[in-house]
């Protein structure tokens, strides 16, 4: 499935042990969903949240749409997630466990036009993690010169 607008947060696997991805659909106002398109947006300080039982994205930023009348939207609004209610029960118990937080790891723009969220269960890392974890990748990386080669 090719999609025509990837938003990334490249630091969430270099903080966070990644455990189990969701794909969710976001409430969006028109002008959002323009601004997202033309990738606008950026998820890298962002977080999710329960609040009465329902799934928000905190601090995503959404910029303003460029032709945005005055019914443009806040950039930093909280913005509800769409998921089932048994997916919905299953991540609220996860995060209720000790460690466990709720990220986003990439936005996407589907096909049909549709903006997706995908979201992630994962642990922080300690510090000897993120220096083991760029060990490994620098290796990997003088392997894959030396094979070239």
């Amino acid at each position: 499935m090719t999609h025509l607008i990837h938003i990334k947060n490249k630091k969430a696997y270099h903080e966070y042990h990644i455990d189990n991805t969701y794909v969710t659909g976001i409430v969006l106002s028109g002008t959002e969903i323009k601004s997202i398109r033309k990738g606008k947006a950026s998820i890298r300080e962002s977080y999710c949240q329960f609040i009465k039982n329902e799934l928000f994205v905190i601090n995503m930023h959404i910029a303003e749409y460029k032709y945005g009348s005055r019914w443009n939207h806040e950039p930093k609004r909280n913005r509800k997630l769409l998921l089932q209610k048994k997916e919905l029960k299953k991540i609220s118990t996860k995060v209720k466990e000790k460690g466990f937080t709720l990220i986003p790891i990439s936005l996407f723009v589907t096909e049909k036009g549709l903006a997706k969220l995908e979201i992630a269960l994962a642990k922080g890392k300690k510090l000897y993690d993120k220096r083991e974890s760029l060990k490994r990748k620098d290796t990997d990386r003088e392997n894959t010169k030396r094979i070239k080669l």
